[in-house]
């Protein structure tokens, strides 16, 4: 299975629908809140070639971007092999 990690906050609604959908497809995430850490917030957005927004989304490190672009590779059918 694939290694998936998420760069959230928790007031953020498009954060609870990437993880909704992870969820959905029975994948174990690592959920990593930067809400209150500067350092992670900077290593996110570094991380996601200067992306500033939440959720950020990486696949065994690929980042494939942030809730919607995780629901249009679902759409596209290609989030599952992604996620083997």
């Amino acid at each position: 299975m694939a290694k998936v990690e998420i760069y959230t906050k928790s007031y953020c609604p498009y954060c609870v629908r990437a993880k909704e959908l992870l969820k959905k497809k029975d994948v174990t995430f690592e959920e990593i809140d930067i809400e209150h850490d500067q350092d992670l917030a900077i290593k996110a957005m570094e991380r996601a070639g200067g992306r500033k927004t939440v959720p950020q989304i990486f696949i065994d490190g690929v980042h494939v971007g942030g809730c919607d672009d995780l629901y249009a590779l679902d759409a596209e059918g290609k989030l599952d092999p992604m996620l083997r």
